[in-house]
């Protein structure tokens, strides 16, 4: 089932989080949960689950984002999509993505984009698959450390 998260997911998202890049859980801390009750009550971002048998096995963030161009027309961005490795292959993470595209359309957004830091050929195949495309926009990323 593809839903939006809940209050009690945490624990879950962080765990399925260890498949993405993520070498351990968070400690909990006024950190931890003052992130969390951020997203949770932040009605632009949508972190949206797909639950199996009860556990949390693939994910996405769709964040919706004011816009003054575009005819004054909102986009979005995806980011963290993740599957447990035992659970891929299984279209998981499509649905998870078609939930997103589903929010965008909602919001009357203009685009929906989305950045992988992948160069597996199987990534990008699934990210074309789902309807992405790499043409026409070039990504840059400036990480702050």
């Amino acid at each position: 089932m593809v839903r939006e998260a809940q209050y009690g997911d945490l624990n879950g998202i962080l765990n399925l989080y260890l498949h993405l890049h993520e070498s351990s859980v968070p400690e909990e801390s006024g950190n931890l949960k003052n992130m969390w009750d951020e997203i949770m009550a932040n009605e632009a971002y949508h972190l949206i689950v797909y639950e199996k048998y009860g556990k949390i096995v693939s994910s996405c963030v769709c964040v919706i984002v004011p816009n003054l161009t575009r005819k004054v027309r909102k986009y979005a961005l995806i980011e963290n999509v993740v599957t447990h490795k035992g659970y891929r292959g299984k279209g998981y993470a499509t649905q998870c993505l078609a939930f997103a595209k589903k929010i965008a359309v909602d919001n009357n957004c203009y685009k929906l984009m989305l950045i992988t830091g992948s160069q597996e050929e199987t990534t990008l195949q699934f990210y074309k698959n789902a309807g992405y495309s790499s043409d026409g926009k070039t990504a840059f990323v400036q990480w702050m450390e």
